[in-house]
């Protein structure tokens, strides 16, 4: 019996949130006194592969076929589900994605599993296999036994730190679901948007920058990008802001746009509406610049500074371009 992970790709290497996943399967692997194996999909270098030895995965199945360069469910569920059987795993761990949520929720249905997802915490094993999630937008948190002979773990971004095993290389086979075309016609492709708002993706940044309404418009969202770009950050935007056509829907953050979990979100001109709040109140630390002392942004807030977006944003811009000399 081992710990399967399921690692997701982008440009090529591993995704910050999969090598979070990485990090939990080995743990639960040691907890069980058992290894952890990856599953990849995709187009992955292969030493990127390789290197995730690194957080304590032994073997990495590598399942290269083209057609699975865009997402599509069925054929995602197909790969991980013979990798599954290959490895006699009962423990299949994902990062909370979209891809990830997606595909968790069809395994648990094809192998009869217990699925959790947003998963905080490593399993309590004494009488039982207790994970706990957070819920209701990071207001509360639940724990939950899965019972199940088959348990699937969906890690939530920034839960953990990615920690260094000490390990070796790891070991990547080639690996085949066997797929046809019927596996990829019986459904229509699903989407999953990869935004690389700043030159970095979204839901994988350590930094966003997020602007609002109170940059009173398109033409001064440089601040936010000159911003971001100062810092290595993504940008993204308020929903106002998305709906006035200022900036792409894929870059809204909130309840009803993308959940992010950065270390730092910058909101400029943001005045922290409750639906706003739900999408980035997992960031380790929030920072608010806002000329309205009343903004009910500020009491989420970790730093914030009072004052006109068009004073204090300059300043930082300058700033932070001056930690590289």
């Amino acid at each position: 019996m081992s710990v399967l992970v399921f690692v997701e790709g982008f440009n090529g290497e591993i995704k910050k949130s999969s090598l979070e996943a990485a990090t939990y399967g080995y743990q639960v692997a040691q907890q069980l006194g058992t290894s952890a194996t990856a599953v990849a999909i995709g187009e992955v270098h292969e030493e990127a592969l390789a290197k995730l030895g690194e957080q304590g995965i032994s073997k990495v199945l590598y399942d290269a076929d083209s057609r699975l360069n865009n997402f599509v469910a069925d054929a995602y569920v197909k790969v991980i589900a013979k990798a599954a059987q290959q490895e006699n795993a009962k423990v299949l761990v994902f990062s909370n994605s979209n891809i990830g949520a997606a595909v968790g929720a069809k395994l648990a249905v094809r192998l009869n599993g217990s699925l959790a997802t947003n998963v905080t915490t490593l399993p309590k094993t004494d009488g039982g296999f207790i994970v706990t999630r957070s819920v209701f937008s990071g207001k509360a948190f639940a724990e939950v036994n899965l019972t199940s002979d088959v348990k699937i773990i969906a890690v939530k971004k920034n839960a953990l730190e990615i920690a260094n095993a000490g390990s070796g290389p790891a070991t990547v086979e080639k690996f085949s679901a066997d797929l046809t075309d019927a596996d990829f016609a019986a459904a229509p492709k699903e989407t999953i948007m990869q935004d690389t708002s700043g030159g970095v993706l979204l839901t994988e940044a350590e930094i966003v920058v997020s602007g609002g309404r109170g940059l009173k418009g398109p033409e001064n969202w440089h601040l936010v990008e000159d911003l971001a770009k100062a810092l290595g950050a993504a940008t993204a935007c308020s929903k106002p802001v998305a709906d006035l056509d200022w900036r792409p829907h894929h870059e809204h953050v909130g309840q009803t746009g993308i959940a992010v979990s950065p270390n730092l979100y910058i909101a400029i001109g943001i005045s922290g509406a409750i639906q706003h709040l739900a999408g980035v109140n997992s960031s380790k630390v929030i920072v608010v610049i806002n000329k309205d002392p009343e903004a009910p942004f500020f009491k989420a807030a970790d730093y914030g500074i009072v004052g006109d977006a068009f004073d204090v944003v300059p300043k930082l811009i300058e700033a932070a371009r001056g930690l590289d000399k």
